[in-house]
């Protein structure tokens, strides 16, 4: 249910620039107008400032940098019946809290974020460095009841989904590296991580994570991160607006969860594919098992298997591997 924040936010929103008055606040509300001034200290306290004139009302001057529910909620433009939001200061892990909230008989969909993680991880249960406020980690949780066949090019799907929403977002050039990465330049920008709890022969529970460096500023990772993360403000120049990205964020995985799970993604995922790809050609060296392999990509097969071919031109099928770029001369 809509809070008073949520009124006042999205009564500014859709007049910005322009201004409120409090008198319309305080009518949409049902409250006098020194209550809704009470309301603005608890958005002024969250991070927003405002502008305020006498006979002409409000307007936001600034927003939070940081994430804020309700503001991300007003902003969302995809909203499926019953799903909810839920916004955490702190967590050990998003992808391990929605779990939790599926066992607890949450319903779904629902997406879980944090402005801070202390054991976020990746893939082969890798850590991810997830200490800054200012960063996207995020979580998404479905109950799709498929069979488990048919999630095989998921993560790959919302991959090629992610990135075209950069690109279209902030006007980014992003690539995705099979199966999970996101890159800028060589440099990872996002992670994500698909896990999943099958029931039978169908998949009960199913949870799709995404670290994404957003904000964090140059010359702040940790030493061993330093030549090999980047932030999406350190690609643009300039920080982006976090509240509304995780907004935009929700909508494209939603809508584009719907389309894999009816089946819609398969006109389209072949070339969303081949515009983000960034082995495709490229030397690689791939390890699987404790096992090195060298080749060059020459695409996917129709399960998401990545297609690597030998110095003898012989095509090798791996599901499953973790790749490094070679350097081209």
């Amino acid at each position: 249910m809509p809070t008073a924040e949520h009124v006042i936010l999205r009564e500014l929103l859709a007049r910005e620039p322009s201004w409120v008055s409090g008198s319309v606040l305080a009518k949409r509300l049902g409250v006098s107008r020194v209550a809704v001034w009470q309301h603005m200290e608890k958005l002024r306290a969250a991070g927003f400032a405002f502008e305020a004139q006498r006979s002409r009302g409000y307007r936001i001057a600034e927003r939070p940098p940081t994430l804020y529910a309700p503001l991300v909620e007003t902003q969302l433009k995809v909203r499926p019946r019953n799903f909810s939001l839920l916004v955490l200061d702190d967590v050990d892990s998003t992808n391990d809290e929605a779990a939790r909230q599926l066992a607890g008989g949450r319903p779904a969909p629902f997406a879980i974020l944090a402005r801070r993680q202390s054991r976020g991880r990746g893939r082969f249960g890798r850590a991810w460095h997830s200490e800054a406020t200012t960063n996207l980690y995020a979580s998404f949780a479905f109950r799709p009841r498929v069979a488990p066949e048919r999630m095989q090019t998921f993560t790959l799907w919302m991959g090629v989904n992610i990135c075209e929403l950069l690109a279209n977002f902030a006007q980014l050039a992003p690539g995705i590296k099979w199966p999970n990465d996101i890159l800028f330049d060589g440099r990872k920008a996002g992670g994500m991580l698909t896990e999943a709890r099958v029931d039978s022969d169908q998949i009960r529970d199913l949870v799709f994570g995404l670290g994404l460096n957003v904000n964090s500023p140059s010359g702040g990772w940790p030493a061993d991160l330093a030549r090999r993360a980047i932030s999406l403000a350190e690609v643009t120049g300039a920080p982006l607006d976090l509240n509304r990205l995780a907004a935009a964020l929700i909508g494209r995985v939603l809508l584009a969860y719907d389309k894999f799970v009816d089946g819609e993604h398969l006109g389209t995922f072949a070339d969303l594919w081949h515009r983000y790809d960034l082995l495709r050609g490229r030397p690689v060296t791939l390890i699987e098992g404790g096992r090195r392999h060298h080749g060059i990509v020459s695409g996917l097969d129709d399960e998401g298997a990545l297609l690597l071919r030998d110095q003898h031109g012989k095509a090798h099928r791996f599901r499953a591997g973790e790749v490094t770029m070679e350097k081209t001369s």
